[in-house]
């Protein structure tokens, strides 16, 4: 049987996207590998948001070339395949720089793979297209590998950060019609997930097509997903604070199966810099957001994006970046060096900050935020929560799972607890985990 090596770098949606197209290359008779060297199919599916991201592309590219050279003197044949946000911004540029490639192909057109593979035997195949059909509805069917599983709802990003390359390799923003979504969810719950992140560039500008007419809401469609038999949790990811609207703040104060943690970027708390950012809020209008979420769902816990060292950012904007972290409090966050993308308006700035600067302020920040993340984590010990059992843990004997605040929990249970959601009362903080004990009590969400 042919075989097929996918990775996936960067985000969500990019896991989301490695997953069928694994689902597309079984259709055609390939069965997926985790060894490399075994793959007659090899796919990259790449992140452009930061430099580093693209390089570690190139770098990889350069021992898969390799590892083709290596077959093809063993007689068997290999097809690179470069897919992905990468693909889309730079087209033929990874064919010259890497020759060995034989596809390229954007996050819009894989659903095109099988297609441009048979195409490659004739020679390189470049596709970037915005194609104007709908992707998934030539996707197959979904495979569950879990009790979690990701379910794309709404894709591209119509807000044109000054940093970000996402409207121009993944669009404008398109919203999955309800009726879809809602039947890839029932199919989904009906093959065992019990917890389904929503995805999207900016999840919550969701506005897709309900099924009598007009525009639905995130805030809408979760309340509609909720009702689906065997789902038990739901998540979103990854929004933007101005589309953060009355409708899905209550859906977090009334819908129990949409888990009170929510990701938030906010990139900066000085207001200059986030105009610069063309964020289009501003650092009180974040906070006073913030306070209205956590009226309307008190337990809620908060992760959000930083960018340090945007050009033009002086110690008095990191201070005001500090201040809103300290105000706030996160229970996690991911915070970035400002890295600048061909192509993007920030890219052209001549106000560069030092990297030696950028790297004094990041570590700076990256210790506050650990350290909140530490004391919410802290704060776990000795209480009950829920806990989705997701798969066998790192000992025998061991399962492991995800408490309602996306913290990984430890236990000690056989398998049969897979797939459930069970009272745990944490009893002591590891290093990455949680761990604790299986109880009858209920947890403090549920009492």
């Amino acid at each position: 049987m042919k075989k097929a090596f996918v990775k996936s770098y960067g985000c969500q949606m990019n896991v989301y996207d490695a997953a069928r197209m694994v689902d597309l290359l079984g259709r055609e008779g390939f069965a997926e590998t985790a060894a490399i060297e075994e793959a007659d199919v090899v796919v990259l599916n790449t992140c452009h948001i930061r430099e580093k991201a693209v390089e570690k592309v190139y770098s990889e590219l350069g021992r898969v070339r390799d590892l083709k050279g290596e077959r093809l003197q063993a007689g068997r044949e290999t097809t690179i395949v470069v897919a992905g946000c990468v693909a889309q911004a730079e087209g033929h540029e990874i064919i010259h720089r890497a020759p060995a490639v034989d596809v390229v192909v954007g996050p819009q057109s894989y659903h095109r793979l099988p297609d441009l593979l048979r195409r490659a035997k004739a020679g390189k195949v470049v596709d970037t297209e915005f194609p104007l059909d709908d992707k998934f509805d030539h996707l197959p069917p979904r495979r569950v590998a879990g009790a979690s599983a990701f379910l794309t709802v709404q894709e591209g990003c119509d807000k044109f950060c000054a940093f970000c390359v996402v409207p121009y390799t993944r669009g404008a923003e398109v919203s999955r019609p309800v009726a879809k979504v809602l039947a890839e969810a029932e199919r989904l719950a009906a093959g065992g997930a019990r917890e389904l992140t929503l995805i999207g560039q900016n999840v919550n500008a969701y506005h897709g097509e309900g099924p009598e007419g007009g525009a639905w809401t995130l805030g809408r469609l979760v309340r509609r997903l909720a009702e689906v038999p065997g789902l038990a949790r739901l998540r979103y990811t990854t929004s933007h604070p101005r589309d953060m609207d009355d409708d899905l703040i209550a859906a977090h104060r009334d819908c129990a199966a949409l888990m009170p943690y929510l990701h938030l970027p906010v990139q900066s708390g000085s207001d200059r810099i986030l105009a610069a950012m063309n964020r289009r809020h501003d650092a009180d209008t974040y906070r006073r957001l913030i306070d209205r979420i956590r009226q309307a769902r008190p337990d809620i816990a908060l992760s959000s994006d930083f960018i340090v060292g945007f050009p033009g950012e002086t110690d008095a904007d990191h201070a005001a970046t500090m201040r809103l972290v300290e105000e706030i409090g996160f229970a996690g966050a991911f915070s970035f060096k400002y890295s600048p993308r061909p192509g993007t308006p920030a890219a052209e700035s001549p106000d560069a900050v030092p990297e030696a600067v950028k790297r004094d302020r990041l570590a700076e920040l990256q210790a506050l935020l650990d350290a909140q993340a530490r004391a919410f984590n802290r704060d776990t010990v000795g209480r009950v929560v829920d806990v989705l059992i997701e798969k066998a843990g790192r000992h025998p004997g061991q399962v492991a799972g995800k408490s309602p605040y996306l913290q990984a929990v430890q236990i000690e249970a056989g398998p049969d607890l897979i797939g459930r959601v069970v009272p745990v009362r944490i009893t002591r903080l590891g290093t990455y985990s949680l761990f604790g004990e299986r109880t009858e009590a209920a947890s403090a969400a549920a009492a």
